[in-house]
């Protein structure tokens, strides 16, 4: 299995959430880094996001915002996508399935991230 660092900054958008209906909106940008020495393509993602109130959704599909890029060695691709919570705080967890240019399909885990609104503890 190849070597991908996954690192993941998320914010609460506040102008666009509706805290009276229940509706939190988040922003992630991930960085995906390719630590080692062959390109890889991303062809799926998989997401588990889990509510403060316990919901859980999943999510999965081809590619990230409408890519399937492929990440050559020492390089990183980042993209930014949003999510939207009927809570102020949860989590994103998931994977990525990745194609090296040779070998079998692998799947790159995303570490589990925090979505809050600031100053919310929970």
């Amino acid at each position: 299995m190849l070597r991908f660092q996954i690192h993941v900054d998320s914010r609460y958008l506040e102008d666009r959430s509706l805290p009276d209906e229940d509706k939190y909106v988040f922003a992630y940008t991930i960085t995906i880094r390719n630590l080692d020495n062959q390109a890889a393509k991303l062809l799926n993602r998989y997401w588990l996001i889990t509510d403060g109130n316990g919901k859980t959704t999943e999510v999965s599909g081809a590619g990230v915002v409408g890519q399937q890029p492929t990440i050559q060695p020492g390089s990183e691709y980042t993209y930014t996508s949003g999510a939207v919570l009927e809570s102020p705080v949860g989590t994103m967890e998931g994977h990525y399935e990745m194609q090296p240019q040779s070998g079998d399909n692998f799947k790159a885990s995303i570490p589990i991230f925090r979505l809050a609104v600031p100053k919310v503890v929970n």
